[in-house]
């Protein structure tokens, strides 16, 4: 029997576990997509407990307390951290299976040299171990001990970036990039759209009236995000809706919009093909990764939604992604000579099959593959998840072209995710040669695991 949490933890062949310490293990960390604050990094800032920084604003940990029957105010309320800290910890010993206890223990491992168990009976212990510790770190410090080399954060287009121009200025050497988040600017069917787009002209100094007076705003700002060293911009979406319309349409639409008239569904997704399609081409243009996130069905649990707000532990997989719609706005911009290099994530699993078909009819000269399935995302990055990515894009495209994993998280210690990850790829990968499906070349197999891992992310981004 394997002890829980050993050196081999998750490798369970010879070649993984020579893979995971020989080309793996100690592989800086790319983190192209998290939801970091980077005014916590430009200000260097302490943290107070291990609640501030471990329960503070995650919903995986919520979403479990909330399972376990633990009252809201231990998990988003006003009851002591310690109280909040101690209820997480009675529920852990629950998560048999849930990646929250490898997550969880993997944390408390490498950054506070814990490497017991987190229970109710441990409790105390691990609080006042955590604290002591946490007394003398600071969040560089944190980032320092994780191996990080990039980090790209999540920005919207009206923000000023002081935080990013404060890092870059201070001389750390961890590169924290913007990216490039307009959710808010296609959300025409919202009730703040007109004052979001006010934001975005006086953020730009362009009057916008029009629907090319906001493309000029937008290429404008894109140009500043670019002088920040923004290389990536992300979208939250549904789905990938595809309802192309005339210019002159668009621009009615638009313009009723900023006057504040209702906007349809039909016209939203008319405004939203067109306004994604133009800013994908500026992305093309710029060298930009355009990032597609989809296939969510947010605030499901709307009285809660009403209290809590977005992003509290409401949302789930949504079941709408048609894939025909997708096709056919890749499609467009490869008709236009446009498509930038994408990465495509869904959140529903049943969709990794016809993701990994429909990218390859878009490759092009780029060699890491111009469309990348993006890694198993939200609720897919657990072992299951993660090897069942593997397995359909090693089936269907090409796995070794593939650009790895990310945090999408909003801790300072979600790093350790990245280990997982390599664990996960070690063992998957190694388990095809024990097989006899690959062969034991460990030339092959140490770049295969370096790219993966690291160098695949560095050079399709272009950092």
């Amino acid at each position: 029997m394997k002890q829980f949490l050993d050196d081999d933890f998750l490798l369970n062949h010879s070649v993984a576990k020579k893979l995971y310490r020989d080309f793996a293990k100690d592989l800086p960390v790319i983190d192209y997509h998290c939801h970091i604050n980077p005014k916590e990094i430009a200000d260097n800032v302490t943290f107070g407990d291990i609640t501030d920084l471990w329960l503070g604003e995650d919903h995986y940990k919520w979403r479990v307390m909330r399972a376990c029957g633990i009252e809201e105010k231990y998990i988003t309320g006003d009851a002591p951290n310690r109280d909040k800290f101690m209820k997480w910890a009675e529920v852990m010993p629950k998560l048999i299976g849930n990646p929250l206890f490898h997550w969880s223990h993997l944390e408390l491992k490498k950054y506070f040299g814990y490497e017991g168990i987190l229970s109710k009976d441990s409790a105390q212990e691990v609080w006042e171990l955590c604290n002591e510790k946490l007394s003398r770190l600071s969040v560089k410090d944190i980032i320092g001990m994780s191996h990080v080399e990039v980090i790209c954060t999540t920005d919207d287009p009206v923000d000023s970036l002081q935080y990013h121009q404060k890092i870059q200025e201070s001389g750390f050497d961890v590169r924290v990039l913007p990216t490039w988040r307009p959710d808010r600017l296609l959300s025409i069917e919202k009730e703040d759209f007109s004052d979001y787009i006010r934001q975005l002209s006086d953020v730009s100094g362009i009057s916008i009236n029009s629907f090319e007076t906001l493309k000029k705003a937008v290429r404008s700002h894109m140009d500043f995000f670019e002088a920040m060293q923004c290389r990536i911009a992300d979208h939250s979406l549904a789905y990938i809706m595809y309802e192309p319309a005339s210019a002159q349409e668009v621009d009615t639409i638009f313009t009723g919009a900023l006057n504040q008239m209702p906007v349809g569904i039909g016209d939203a997704l008319k405004f939203k093909t067109e306004c994604l399609k133009f800013m994908a081409e500026e992305y093309h243009r710029r060298g930009w990764v355009m990032q597609l996130h989809y296939g969510v069905m947010r605030n499901c649990n709307s009285r809660n939604f009403q209290i809590l707000g977005a992003d509290t532990g409401f949302d789930c997989i949504g079941d709408h992604a048609p894939i025909s719609s997708l096709v056919h706005f890749l499609d467009d911009l490869t008709t236009a000579g446009k498509l930038p290099k994408t990465i495509l994530y869904s959140l529903n699993p049943t969709d990794n099959t016809a993701i990994d078909t429909a990218i390859g009819c878009f490759q092009d000269s780029v060699p890491l593959g111009k469309i990348q399935h993006g890694c198993a995302w939200w609720f897919n990055d657990h072992k299951a998840g993660i090897t069942s990515h593997l397995t359909s894009l090693a089936n269907q495209g090409v796995l070794g072209n593939f650009i790895g994993m990310l945090t999408d998280s909003r801790s300072f210690l979600s790093y350790t995710r990245h280990d997982y990850f390599r664990r996960i790829l070690c063992d998957f990968i190694g388990k095809l040669v024990e097989q006899g499906e690959y062969p034991m070349d460990y030339d092959l197999l140490g770049n295969l695991v370096r790219d993966i891992c690291y160098f695949n992310a560095k050079k399709f981004i272009g950092l």
